[in-house]
């Protein structure tokens, strides 16, 4: 879930009503152009020349801009490396609080994460040579992974909220953190170790959706058929053999 691309949606949002997204017009891809350039600029910068050495001046300077521009577009050199991240915990948040009738825990939890983070496009964007370049340098970086500690703790936070709004009649609050524990943390371990080894985009989907599979299986505790029945349907109502045990 740590993104390691900076590559937002090649689309603009449509106005509500419209049936669907728009095309990207000169401007929003000239900013997305100049993005994209301080995220390859500091990402080649800092495994060259280490973060603590790396400042924000020489990435403004490698992308051809001013340092000026650099601060409309980031904070700080730290936000470059992580750049979307919390744009993708975002859509998962949306979709976790979007539950749709009969959906027990896990099957919000799973299809929320199929949409949102495995999808083939979003797998696509966590893969190639910059994001494992990337997460070589995080892993690299006592400052870094101090970071990558704090976004990971709050976007547990947030899905934990969206969580107990969408299921808060099922399941109480340790019950919800320890579901999104659980599957956050197979999920930022599985892509780290990864991407680390240059995984293909249909590799790290494949996996991503096995450590997801597997931490959702541990829920069978939760919200009635939570984990177990994560993949089956809701039963059919006068169903004589709904919630009795094998």
């Amino acid at each position: 879930m740590i993104d390691t691309t900076g590559s937002p949606a090649t689309v603009a949002a449509s106005p509500a009503g419209d049936d669907g997204p728009r095309p990207m017009g000169l401007r929003e891809r000239k900013k997305l152009r100049t993005r994209r350039a301080l995220i390859e600029a500091a990402v080649r910068l800092v495994a060259e020349r280490g973060y603590e050495e790396t400042t924000v001046a020489e990435i403004a300077a490698a992308a051809d801009v001013s340092t000026r521009t650099f601060f409309s577009y980031f904070p700080g050199k730290e936000d470059v490396l992580f750049a979307d991240s919390q744009e993708r915990v975002d859509a998962l948040v949306r979709e976790v609080t979007g539950r749709r009738p009969g959906e027990t825990v896990a099957q919000l939890l799973l299809r929320a994460l199929r949409v949102s983070v495995v999808s083939p496009d979003a797998t696509e964007d966590l893969t190639g040579e910059l994001p494992s370049l990337r997460v070589r340098l995080i892993l690299s970086s006592p400052a870094l992974q101090a970071r990558a500690l704090h976004w990971l703790f709050e976007a547990q936070r947030q899905l934990t909220g969206a969580l107990l709004a969408s299921c808060g009649d099922e399941i109480d609050e340790p019950e919800a953190s320890a579901a999104v524990g659980a599957l956050v943390g197979a999920l930022v371990n599985t892509a780290l170790i990864r991407l680390a080894r240059e995984a293909t985009a249909e590799e790290l989907r494949t996996a991503l959706d096995r450590a997801a599979n597997v931490a959702l299986g541990g829920l069978a505790g939760i919200g009635g058929r939570a984990g177990a029945d994560a993949a089956a349907p809701p039963p059919e109502a006068g169903d004589q053999t709904a919630g009795t045990a094998p």
